[in-house]
């Protein structure tokens, strides 16, 4: 299995400093498995005059996957969910037809200095599910199966590999790993899903003799087993899963098979229909630059 594509990603800037680095979607590769989208923020150091809180905003037609390797956020929806997110554990939110969360600073950390670093990835839910009743799931770290290789150490996040099943449920077949590799491993990572690519948080890897630097994400061929090698050692997660059931339209935090789903969220936002987190006023609004369908060709 060798890489048949690699992307470096580019920088955004999420508002008030706020720097991510996205890698899906891309203009070569708009999705791996049911993965749509994928943010890596961080290690960044959480200062008491910094202002990163992401306010309430609305999501349809997906299922956001946060997972942190430092720190704290405070998740709140419109479904009356508030759960603490830390170091280790997946935090499942199903949007389907429609949800609006904030993630905050918590409290006893306002004032403090403390170092933030994670990942949110979104899956496109399946055409059937697109429209599903919202809700959230935690899975704490504890609760996520480990295994120990030689030079390796897999954390099953969501899917099956290596023996082990992850109780995180998907609605298709996902696969989400965390892997540390001690310096001079090696891991032969098999064809576990029919799309597969993995992103190197710490350090550097080679896929079959093939380089993958820090914050580049490697989509790999899925006809044979890879190689995988680090000499310093590295941190890297492998995601992917079944190919998407029908193209996705997404736009702003709207994700649907069909265009005018997403101008009806639109819709609905502006006219603050989609519900609220309780006791939080504050909101994101719709970017100035809507959505319009393009005209159906002839």
């Amino acid at each position: 299995m060798t890489l048949s594509l690699q992307l470096a990603g580019h920088e955004k800037d999420l508002g008030g400093g706020f720097v991510v680095r996205r890698v899906l979607p891309a203009a070569r590769q708009r999705s791996v498995g049911p993965f749509i989208f994928f943010d890596h923020f961080g290690p960044v150091t959480e200062r008491p005059e910094a202002n990163h809180d992401v306010r309430p905003h609305p999501h349809i037609g997906l299922a956001t996957v946060t997972y942190l390797f430092e720190g704290a956020m405070m998740h709140r929806d419109s479904l009356g969910s508030e759960q603490r997110i830390e170091p280790g554990a997946i935090n499942w939110m199903t949007s389907g037809r429609g949800i609006v969360h904030s993630e905050r600073k918590p409290d006893d950390l306002r004032g403090k200095s403390f170092v933030n670093h994670g990942l949110q990835l979104w899956t496109a839910l399946p055409v059937e599910y697109e429209e599903i009743e919202p809700s959230f799931t935690h899975t704490p770290a504890a609760d996520i199966p480990e295994v120990e290789l030689a030079t390796a150490r897999i954390r099953v996040m969501v899917g099956e590999a290596f023996g082990a099943v992850s109780p995180v449920k998907a609605f298709s077949r996902t696969l989400y790993l965390d892997v540390a590799l001690a310096a001079g491993g090696r891991l032969e990572l098999p064809p576990l899903v029919p799309e597969m690519a993995i992103y190197v948080v710490e350090g550097e890897v080679a896929v079959d003799g093939q380089a993958l630097p820090l914050r580049a994400l490697g989509v790999l061929d899925t006809a044979a087993p890879a190689h995988i090698e680090s000499a310093q050692g590295a941190r890297f997660v492998v995601i992917g899963g079944d190919p998407l059931d029908a193209p996705r339209h997404m736009w702003w935090n709207f994700v649907s098979s069909r265009k005018e789903r997403i101008v009806q969220a639109s819709e609905d936002w502006e006219a603050q229909r989609m519900g609220a987190v309780a006791g939080d006023a504050e909101f994101i609004p719709l970017p100035p630059v809507r959505f319009i369908p393009p005209e159906p060709m002839s």
